[in-house]
């Protein structure tokens, strides 16, 4: 891990300046660990414990490690939390799709099909191995699902085994309005998972029913991200603004537009704060909307950063808001509480089995902006306040939301699969992997 020095707030050049510096060092550490973590073969291993070949498991995610949005970070963080050779097993990473950025166009249709190709030579060449992976299958709604089910209709025709990492704020939607027969491959697919891994509790439940499933082959395992501290010393800036941090796709959904006009209400335009948006989408229109409410020399725009961009980004701010509609468990609330940033939040998908309100966090109701509003100004203006609720975030974090704890209860559960071939073995305490 590369360590990170911050500097003195500086004027908002310098402040994109020291952002590059950061990116580029964690880049060059990120892109070691993947080297290491995504080029592991499937050959013949020795395992220098056992004396016998190493298990495999084959990380099939969209975009890889690098292009993959919310998907990609989290695999990214479970490889750097990973011991060496931990329960016997090496990693290696497969794009089912190809990079995000290159939009809907014809190059991306054709490269996402080249790279499913590329993934289904990858399970034909697993297959040859002494020991046949057990796969990790990533997957989200729309075109995701029907990639991920023309893969595994291939992997069944093989023999390989899979387990669903179900990443998404609302399946259940897209199932239903799927046409029969493509609902009838979906529930194949998840019917014929040796196990079924969702974000939260309610996922849990809505997925057993919905595909027919023993609960205890459906289990929950929230997302988690890398400790910062010590490598990450927050930066002090005394007298400035209430520093407001919004990370996540711009959109109606994560709650933008709403954020935006509690931003331009009455309460907020007596105080004293800057805002951050950060994660692409249409900013053009989001800063129209600012300028329109007045606002928008207060706010700064950026497009999508790395991991070290988002590192650079909460070390200089006090609050990370997340107004949305709806999540499956977002991301970045974890990496404001890892932080030890005061969260408000929305209590939707699994947001509610992470942050304890008034203890580490505040909830709002989506789409209500006096709530919301009323939630920026309290914090603005107690700053023992935010320090509680920044503390009680990071806590929680230590406790439970840790990638190495992630990293330990994926890799326990990859391994009883490998042994067993089900996820029925151990029993599942409160929903999560033990």
């Amino acid at each position: 891990m590369v360590k990170v020095e911050t500097a003195k707030y500086a004027p908002e050049n310098e402040k994109l300046q020291h952002c590059s510096a950061l990116y580029q060092a964690e880049n060059r550490a990120a892109k070691y660990l993947k080297d290491e973590s995504a080029h592991r073969s499937f050959g013949k291993r020795e395992d220098t414990d056992r004396g016998r070949p190493t298990s495999s498991v084959l990380i099939v995610t969209p975009g890889g490690l690098e292009h993959g949005g919310g998907i990609g970070r989290q695999m990214g963080y479970f490889l750097r939390g990973l011991h060496v050779s931990p329960k016997g097993l090496s990693y290696r990473v497969v794009d089912s799709r190809g990079p995000w950025f290159l939009g809907a166009s014809p190059l991306y249709s054709c490269g996402a099909v080249a790279y499913l190709g590329y993934a289904l030579l990858a399970l034909l060449l697993a297959r040859c191995s002494l020991r046949p992976p057990l796969l990790h299958v990533n997957i989200t709604g729309r075109g995701s699902t029907i990639r991920k089910v023309l893969l595994l209709i291939v992997a069944r025709v093989l023999g390989l085994r899979y387990s669903l990492h179900l990443h998404d704020y609302d399946y259940a939607d897209y199932y239903e309005g799927r046409s029969p027969f493509l609902k009838k491959l979906i529930a194949t697919t998840f019917q014929r998972a040796a196990a079924v891994i969702v974000l939260g509790r309610r996922d849990q439940k809505i997925i057993s029913q919905m595909f027919e499933l023993p609960r205890n082959r459906v289990v929950v395992l929230h997302n988690a991200v890398p400790d910062p501290v010590p490598d990450i010393v927050r930066v002090q800036h005394l007298g400035e603004p209430c520093h407001l941090l919004f990370l996540g796709y711009l959109s109606a959904r994560k709650g933008v537009p709403e954020l935006l006009q509690a931003l331009a209400s009455p309460p907020m335009m007596t105080r004293r704060w800057r805002a951050t948006l950060v994660g692409g989408g249409p900013i053009d229109e989001f800063r129209k909307l600012a300028e329109k409410l007045g606002i928008v020399d207060k706010i700064a725009f950026l497009d999508w950063v790395d991991e070290a961009g988002v590192r650079a980004l909460c070390t200089r701010a006090d609050v990370l808001v997340l107004p949305s509609h709806a999540e499956g468990l977002a991301m970045s609330i974890l990496e404001g509480m890892s932080h030890g940033l005061a969260v408000i939040a929305t209590p939707v998908g699994a947001h509610s089995e992470v942050i304890e309100p008034e203890e580490s966090g505040l909830f709002v109701p989506p789409g209500d902006v006096p709530a919301l509003a009323g939630a920026l100004a309290r914090v603005i203006d107690d700053e023992s306040l935010r320090e509680r609720l920044g503390r009680g975030g990071r806590e929680r974090f230590l406790a439970e939301f840790d990638v190495r704890l992630y990293a330990a209860r994926l890799t326990n559960l990859h391994a009883r699969l490998l042994g067993s071939g089900r996820a029925e073995p151990e029993p599942i305490v409160e929903g999560y992997i033990p």
